[in-house]
């Protein structure tokens, strides 16, 4: 069967019954980070529950109802994505994914994803993909942003799991808000540095209940990144974990409450695997609880790497923010 490489010596292939003893081996080592979300996990607890588990989504592959695909790190299973639902009839399907702390922060469930959201859309011509998600669910909701997808709403205690109703948030992702071809369109190009950008944005808002998620930050960014703050007399120069670390704090401890920010214009040049993009933003929230608007500039710097387009700098300066009582 097919292996891709997705970056990092990292490979996805189909995850098949025969695979059923590394299949258990890896879910012994993920199953406390995965078991609350994913229920194949908690019923996946010895060779044949395992081998269950992997023919159920072989039998719905024959069928074109689903999939399952492992991600391998050095040779060793480490995680996985696949096709809960897949409906060609209606053009709609729905993807997971899975990942045990050994594969943690090297981008491959984002990768693995889109592989699979690329061939949904390109090779079968789907219209919208899904990610249905438990809405205390923080790591996984940062994974659809991070794919630049859309939170539809929430389906209130919509799934029992262990004696409790859990709300389900419903994320997706349409044909035509996808960037298919990254390195050989301006068009396509576009598409992505505006998501990346949109991700960053994002990653800050608080307001109306949503969830801050800062991580997603190294996601969008080379990991050597830089961020420099110019809003005073001398700039400050950031790598991304002190970047992060203040800024997630002071939006999840009270500090900054109803807090979001937006581009309002753009320009961006490219020329063949860099870019650069200038850009307004205005923001708006509740510092200490005085209410305050500003408006800035930003300049970012964009790097084609192996895995695809990465911001490798930003620099802001913004205009004095009018607080009132």
């Amino acid at each position: 069967m097919f292996t891709l490489p997705i970056g990092d010596g990292a490979l996805l292939r189909p995850l098949e019954p025969w695979r059923a003893p590394e299949f258990l081996a890896h879910i012994d080592r993920a199953r406390d980070a995965v078991d609350p979300w994913i229920p194949w996990a908690t019923f996946s607890t010895d060779l044949p529950s395992a081998t269950a588990t992997l023919q159920r989504y072989a039998d719905r592959l024959a069928t074109d109802n689903g999939g399952i695909f492992g991600i391998w790190l050095d040779d060793t299973l480490v995680g996985g994505v696949m096709f809960t639902r897949f409906d060609s009839t209606s053009g709609v399907c729905e993807i997971g994914c899975w990942l045990e702390k050994a594969g943690e922060g090297r981008g491959l469930v984002n990768r693995a994803c889109r592989t699979l959201i690329d061939w949904a859309f390109t090779e079968r011509g789907m219209s919208r993909v899904e990610w249905w998600v438990a809405a205390h669910n923080a790591r996984s909701i940062g994974a659809a942003r991070r794919l630049g997808m859309t939170r539809d709403g929430v389906l209130r205690r919509h799934s029992p799991y262990r004696g409790v109703r859990h709300d389900i948030e419903v994320w997706s992702v349409l044909a035509e808000e996808w960037p298919t071809v990254r390195e050989g369109s301006a068009s396509g190009v576009q598409a992505e540095l505006d998501r990346l950008m949109g991700v960053f944005v994002g990653a800050f808002t608080n307001a109306g209940g949503r969830r801050p998620d800062l991580d997603v930050i190294r996601d969008v960014f080379i990991p050597q990144g830089r961020i420099i703050a110019n809003v005073g007399g001398e700039p400050v120069i950031y790598d991304l974990d002190a970047f992060i670390e203040p800024r997630q704090r002071m939006l999840t401890d009270g500090t900054l409450t109803e807090f979001s920010e937006e581009e309002v214009s753009a320009r961006t040049e490219i020329f063949g695997s860099i870019a650069h993009r200038f850009s307004e933003y205005r923001k708006s929230g509740y510092h200490d609880g005085a209410w305050f608007e500003g408006s800035g500039r930003k300049t970012t710097q964009y790097l084609l790497t192996p895995a695809g387009w990465r911001m490798s700098s930003l620099a802001w300066d913004d205009v004095p923010a009018a607080v009132t009582g």
